[in-house]
């Protein structure tokens, strides 16, 4: 797997520059995001990658920050979302303000982006929601893992309706080893 690419600005496309490194020039899709932080040709540049395989071709995809990177991996979790539409999603602005649209369920930001309907900006917010950990100011990603009781607590008051931000706050001093006690405590703690 190729993680990252770092060398001189060859080529500097509207959806690709070409990173020559050693030599070896590696053509990179990119999105607007990043193509802003991309340098003019000649000056040096370092890009976070992933590499998508497919029977007839090796594509390459380049992220100013490995939090888009990120970001861009969980949108190809989405069904009915590509490579070409997570790009042009990510083109719709930094990945935190993406990240804090699909805490808020903004599904209208989502169904601004070329190749995404209603039912796909739907399936964004509702699939993404739970997988990335948002604190605002600072949004990161951070994938939930199935066997930590309090993520599982979190998850479970997500699911009745509670914002992650209320979640985290009625967890906050919750005691427990299940997540179901962790929820009963949560529950109790917000009926006061």
């Amino acid at each position: 797997m190729i993680a990252l690419v770092s060398g001189a600005v060859a080529v500097r496309r509207a959806d690709h520059v070409v990173v020559d490194c050693g030599g070896v020039g590696y053509r990179l899709a990119v999105s607007s995001e990043t193509l802003r932080q991309v340098p003019a040709v000649g000056h040096q540049v370092l890009l976070h990658t992933h590499l998508v395989t497919r029977e007839d071709a090796l594509l390459l995809y380049g992220f100013a920050t490995e939090e888009e990177r990120d970001l861009f991996l969980l949108l190809l979790g989405v069904q009915s979302v590509g490579p070409k539409v997570a790009l042009d999603v990510l083109s719709g602005g930094p990945a935190r303000e993406l990240l804090a649209a699909i805490a808020a369920g903004d599904t209208a930001r989502f169904q601004a982006v070329k190749g995404v309907g209603k039912r796909t900006a739907e399936r964004i917010i509702v699939e993404l929601r739970e997988k990335v950990g948002v604190s605002l100011p600072e949004p990161v990603i951070s994938v939930m893992r199935s066997d930590d009781p309090r993520a599982i607590a979190r998850e479970g008051l997500i699911g009745l309706g509670y914002s992650p931000q209320e979640a985290d706050s009625l967890l906050d001093g919750c005691s427990g080893d299940a997540p179901e006690d962790l929820i009963s405590e949560a529950l109790r703690a917000a009926r006061r």
